[in-house]
Parts: C-alpha cells; sequence; structure tokens
C-alpha cells in the first residue's frame, strides 16, 4: 500500500466508521463465544430483557434489521432454546418474540461485557457518551440523507 493510499484513508470518516465496526465486533467475538451468542444474538436479548415479549417488526426497528435477516436469526436462538416466538392472539400477522428461561439466565453471565467493552476503548465514560451523541447525530444525519435522495449531482 502506498503512503498516499493510506492518508486518503486516513481522512477518510466512512473507513474510520468501519474499521472501528470491525475492532467492536472482534472484541465481542471473544467475550460472547464462551455463551454461544453472537452480536446480534445478544443485542435481542439486551432489548427482550428490557422489554418482554416483542414483536418481530419492533425487534427489527430498534436493530435496524429487516424481517428477512431477523427472522432466521430469532430461528437460531429458538433452536437454542433461547427465545420462543409465538403468533399474536389478537393479529395473526404479528410474530412476538419472548425470552425463555434459559435466556434470562445467560443475563448474569454476560452482565459484566458492556464494562469490559468500555474498558477496552481506553476512553472516560464523558468521553463515551460524548461519541455515542455524536454517532446517533450522524447516523440521524445519514439516514435523513437516504430520505432526501441526496445525490451526487445535488
Amino acid at each position: 500500500m502506498s503512503s498516499d493510499a493510506h492518508s486518503i484513508l486516513d481522512r477518510m470518516l466512512c473507513f474510520e466508521v468501519y474499521s472501528t465496526e470491525h475492532a467492536f465486533a472482534r472484541l465481542y467475538k471473544a467475550l460472547l463465544a464462551p455463551y454461544g451468542l453472537t452480536y446480534p444474538q445478544f443485542l435481542v436479548l439486551v432489548l427482550l430483557w428490557e422489554q418482554c415479549p416483542q414483536t418481530v417488526n419492533g425487534l427489527g426497528g430498534q436493530l435496524g434489521l429487516q424481517s428477512s435477516t431477523l427472522t432466521p436469526l430469532l430461528k437460531r436462538m429458538e433452536k437454542a432454546g433461547l427465545v420462543v416466538r409465538t403468533r399474536d392472539p389478537e393479529d395473526e400477522r404479528r410474530v412476538r418474540v419472548s425470552v425463555t428461561a434459559a435466556g434470562k439466565a445467560l443475563r448474569a453471565n454476560v452482565h459484566d461485557i458492556g464494562r469490559c467493552v468500555a474498558d477496552a476503548t481506553g476512553m472516560e465514560e464523558a468521553e463515551l457518551f460524548d461519541l455515542m451523541r455524536s454517532l446517533r447525530r450522524l447516523r440521524g444525519g445519514l439516514q435523513g440523507s437516504v430520505l432526501t435522495g441526496v445525490s451526487l449531482s445535488d
């Protein structure tokens, strides 16, 4: 790689976000592997621990995942005994997801993961909150741009 190529990447915000996401993925993979969880499965459990049951659409909206991605994930979690999916008796089109006793038991095992990740960043709590606030603003701006159809010709 030439030094010019490296300097171009150094100036690309998208590359910083992309490479940071990969670093997070590697860290979470190592932390969650002993519990047989993937990062998306962990996120589903976190949401269900907070509010249970939830609909597939509700989970997808919070996670930014489409049903076509979330359904196979939930099927694997159900097969592993972590969640149960049931049809909503009031609307058969809606599927509700609940955490099982085995899924609830994992909560005690993984409760320190957030602290481990925060420690691994090497950043102070205030810095992390500022960063999260900035990332939310960035994401909102990007999502707004996609919705308004921003293009190179604008």
